[in-house]
């Protein structure tokens, strides 16, 4: 089964419970436990963190922020748009590489602000190259741009019978919520979501129980939500996305391994860093550099003893990595448990540990 496409978790029931809001607070969400040497699963509560940790354990955390690259925009014939900015590749950052729905070269959109964003070509990831007329510089976005919040989030609010995808003054509780509370660097245009159930709180019981918190930094990119296709995951490409590591978490990595302490990593993006700027002996080294490593069943992990990540989408490269991390039939059994139990899906749902 190694190598292949993970086509049966496409046929579980998960899009009723897709989460179209966070569990408030934040450590309130559930958080499944799941332990690779004797198969066991138990639930319990994200507050219930600390008692599953011991002194000496090293939890790291990715401090990338979201920016805001959801640009509003019209069409000349009135309808709605919008561009998904990427990143910018002109000095004057009126040149920008984008996502976009249903356009094509030549075709122009007018984005909320005035700028007109002419396409000037697809990349060969599917993206698209714009030019615009004006610079999307830092206060352009800030004004006229928004925090990205996956579509299916949206979609689920929608379906709930709302009406609309966001209620009255839900806008700014999502740029604050659809981030961390330890958030520091902007650059991703995806949360890293696992890190979405601690609060400060939460974080000084775990340092006070002894387990040191590290962060590192990876900004998600298209890389991360980009679906993987066919029915041989080797052959999807991995866009990269720019990651690094610090000298003082390198060494509390390294010291840790050292004394035979558990490294845990929270998120896939923390575990992308983290096998990144290891060795082949588990051995970190610090950096900064671009993560382009796609992880499938059947990768050997050098560098966590345990993952903390959210519940993800069929098709994804989380989930691809989740199962190469748990083992395929550990994961969909745990899965089939989550949907049982309705736990709650995908960016603003819940948690699952694995040991």
């Amino acid at each position: 089964m190694t190598g292949s496409a993970l086509s049966e978790f496409k046929n579980l029931e998960i899009e009723p419970l897709i989460a179209s809001r966070p569990a408030e607070p934040r450590d309130s969400s559930r958080l499944m436990t799941l332990s690779r040497s004797g198969g066991a699963v138990a639930h319990k509560v994200f507050r219930d963190l600390p008692d599953l940790l011991v002194p000496g354990d090293v939890l790291v955390l990715n401090r990338s922020k979201v920016w805001k690259a959801k640009l509003p925009a019209l069409k000349p014939t009135g309808g709605r748009s919008e561009l998904l900015l990427i990143k910018p590749e002109s000095p004057d950052l009126r040149t920008w590489t984008a996502l976009a729905r249903k356009i094509r070269p030549g075709r122009k959109v007018v984005c909320r602000g005035g700028a007109e964003a002419v396409c000037a070509g697809q990349n060969p990831d599917g993206s698209f190259l714009f030019e615009l007329s004006a610079p999307l510089d830092p206060a352009y976005l800030e004004k006229n741009a928004e925090v990205p919040l996956p579509e299916y989030i949206l979609k689920a609010r929608k379906k709930a019978g709302q009406g609309s995808a966001k209620l009255p003054g839900e806008a700014d509780h999502d740029d604050s919520r659809y981030q961390t509370v330890f958030a520091g660097l902007p650059g991703s245009i995806a949360a890293p979501t696992a890190g979405f159930h601690f609060t400060p709180e939460l974080l000084e019981r775990i340092r006070a129980k002894g387990v040191e918190v590290r962060y590192l930094v990876l900004h998600i990119g298209w890389g991360t939500f980009k679906p993987v296709r066919g029915k041989d995951p080797s052959a999807h490409v991995m866009l990269e996305e720019e990651c690094s590591l610090s000298a003082e978490t390198a060494d509390a990595l390294n010291a840790a391994r050292g004394r035979g302490s558990r490294i845990i990593a929270v998120g896939t993006s923390s575990m992308r860093t983290l096998e990144t700027f290891s060795d082949e002996a588990g051995r970190f080294s610090p950096g900064e550099g671009r993560a382009g490593l796609f992880i499938y069943p059947g990768y050997r992990f050098k560098a966590a003893g345990a993952f903390l990540t959210n519940l993800h989408v069929p098709s994804s490269a989380p989930l691809y990595m989740t199962a190469a991390f748990a083992g395929r039939e550990l994961l969909f059994k745990a899965y089939n448990e989550a949907v049982d139990k309705k736990y709650r899906f995908y960016s603003y749902g819940d948690a699952m540990l694995i040991t």
